[in-house]
């Protein structure tokens, strides 16, 4: 990617972006990637930043120059989360402020962010990504804090096999989209596997910043406040999911291998 201004995570829910954020923030010199652009909290951001007018609206060139300046390091790099779902949000929105209705997706990007580079972190493992998915919005538990005790759910998590199924199919879908995307605009992202973070999430993190053109300054940590939420009920799940997936095709083995 050479210097860059900016980089996007390009991702889908339940990747550990919210770890890889964290990780990337406490560089210091890599931005502090949120997800500032996904439609449902831009109130909640307006507010935090003031830009609200009286009526309850505000200019996005506006949002878009708040955003860029909370998710900004000290060196000038600006980071931001992105889920498939919200791109072609953003990038409509963008067409807008900039007015330029010939400028493809990454041109709209880069007058936006600079010279931009991209993150794209998928899992492997769909099903259990799916799994984790349908717990944490059944209990409104998406994250937890190193130290934080756990949380109570918002209520009891139940096992359903057409929710989960669902799931599978839309992170499949948003996975095919995103390639697709990198592919119609030209885009190399570097590459990062939630297995591969999961397992070194520090090392992990040190490998993105040599793309991104990004040197971390001696002595500093690289440190996440964040923890691992899948425990067994997450596997017990992972496993009545292929059984009845099996049971339902005939086939142990197009489960097991799609899965796997």
């Amino acid at each position: 990617m050479g210097h860059i201004d900016s980089y996007l995570i390009c991702t889908t829910p339940r990747t550990g972006s919210t770890l890889l954020c964290d990780l990337m923030a406490s560089t210091t010199i890599a931005g502090r990637p949120e997800s500032y652009f996904r439609e449902p909290d831009e109130q909640l951001w307006a507010a935090r930043w003031d830009i609200v007018r009286s009526d309850g609206d505000f200019e996005y060139s506006e949002f878009v120059r708040a955003a860029v300046s909370a998710g900004r390091t000290d060196n000038g790099v600006f980071a931001a989360r992105i889920m498939w779902g919200t791109l072609d949000y953003l990038v409509e929105r963008l067409g807008r402020v900039h007015a330029a209705p010939a400028a493809g997706d990454l041109d709209l990007l880069k007058l936006a962010f600079g010279h931009t580079g991209f993150v794209y972190l998928h899992r492997d493992d769909v099903l259990a990504q799916a799994v984790s998915w349908h717990r944490a919005e059944q209990t409104d538990v998406w994250h937890l804090a190193d130290r934080e005790e756990s949380k109570q759910p918002e209520q009891e998590p139940r096992f359903d096999f057409d929710e989960i199924h669902k799931l599978v199919q839309t992170i499949e879908a948003h996975n095919s989209a995103w390639r697709a995307w990198f592919a119609s605009v030209g885009i190399q992202p570097h590459t990062v596997r939630y297995e591969d973070l999961d397992a070194d999430p520090v090392g992990l993190a040190r490998e993105i910043l040599d793309p991104l053109g990004l040197e971390l300054p001696p002595g500093r940590l690289i440190e996440s406040r964040h923890r691992r939420l899948a425990d067994e009920l997450n596997a017990q799940w992972i496993d009545h999911y292929r059984a009845e997936l099996e049971r339902s095709t005939g086939s142990s083995e197009s489960g097991k291998d799609r899965f796997a």
